[in-house]
């Protein structure tokens, strides 16, 4: 299909015609599994964001009804999450065929940028995102996980729990190192359960054993774990969590290294805890 020049690849026709009243496509995010798929939109200087659900992307499986109820469980998330690390909703509608949430647009660019550096080229290729980022001096790469530890410190003061955030959920502005969160549709009330087993929701890279057993609970450790492994992903040999892959001083391995412990007690017990230990230790 084609809009506004810009072509993009669905399983089926499907009418975007309601896109022409928020502005003009000059993006299209088309190879999400998760069945949404979302627009860069503008309109008199002002850009937009849009996520939809309601067609079906070439790699979704699933079936439209339920990533659109999906979207539309999200609404609330982002409603009560609202802070100035994470991307802001703007609005939200019904259409004929789905469902399509606006948020401000962000000119950040996804650490897991899969549609364009795939595999090894995310860890190899000078322009991969992620590949800039790990080439950033250390305290451009501290103050991007302030932010996300800033944030989700807020998430479980809001009694929620952060769900599939992975370095896919993270939106980095290299003109004015400024971070973002997106794609919280999965952030549940806490405490909540593993309801899906081995498939529960995120990525290998920074999942905790509890996210891969069936009735586990999934609560603030969870999430501390969650936390440990991204600062690995951000600093050090991600899954390889050596101190010798580590960029940052030995206090702050430290935090890091009893976050992403197997043992959930032995890990901090709130992402507060987590927080305030880190952020002591940067200062030694």
């Amino acid at each position: 299909m084609t809009l506004n020049k810009v072509d993009f690849q669905l399983q089926e026709e499907h009418n975007f015609n309601w896109l022409k009243h928020i502005g003009n496509v000059f993006c299209v995010f088309d190879q999400q599994d998760s069945g949404n798929i979302s627009f860069g939109v503008e309109q008199d200087g002002q850009k937009y964001f849009v996520k939809y659900a309601g067609a079906k992307p070439i790699d979704f499986t699933g079936n439209s009804e339920g990533t659109i109820e999906r979207l539309k469980k999200a609404l609330p998330v982002y409603q009560s999450l609202e802070h100035p690390h994470l991307i802001k909703l703007l609005d939200y509608f019904s259409t004929e065929n789905g469902n399509a949430v606006v948020f401000q647009w962000f000119e950040g660019e996804c650490l897991h940028s899969h549609w364009s550096f795939g595999g090894v080229a995310k860890y190899t290729n000078p322009k991969s995102p992620y590949y800039r980022f790990k080439n950033l001096e250390v305290e451009k790469r501290l103050k991007a996980l302030d932010a996300i530890f800033s944030f989700h410190t807020y998430v479980e003061s809001q009694k929620y729990v952060a769900v599939d955030f992975y370095d896919g959920s993270i939106l980095y502005d290299f003109k004015n190192d400024e971070t973002k969160i997106c794609d919280i549709d999965f952030y549940r009330k806490s405490p909540s359960i593993n309801d899906l087993g081995k498939d529960f929701w995120g990525s290998n890279r920074s999942k905790s054993p509890e996210e891969y057993e069936l009735g586990s609970p999934i609560d603030s450790i969870t999430n501390v774990f969650n936390l440990g492994a991204i600062s690995f992903g951000l600093l050090g040999g991600e899954m390889d969590r050596s101190f010798s892959k580590w960029d940052a001083n030995q206090s702050l391995y430290e935090v890091a290294i009893r976050a992403v412990e197997e043992d959930r007690n032995k890990r901090y017990s709130t992402v507060r805890d987590f927080y305030e230990d880190w952020k002591v230790a940067i200062k030694q």
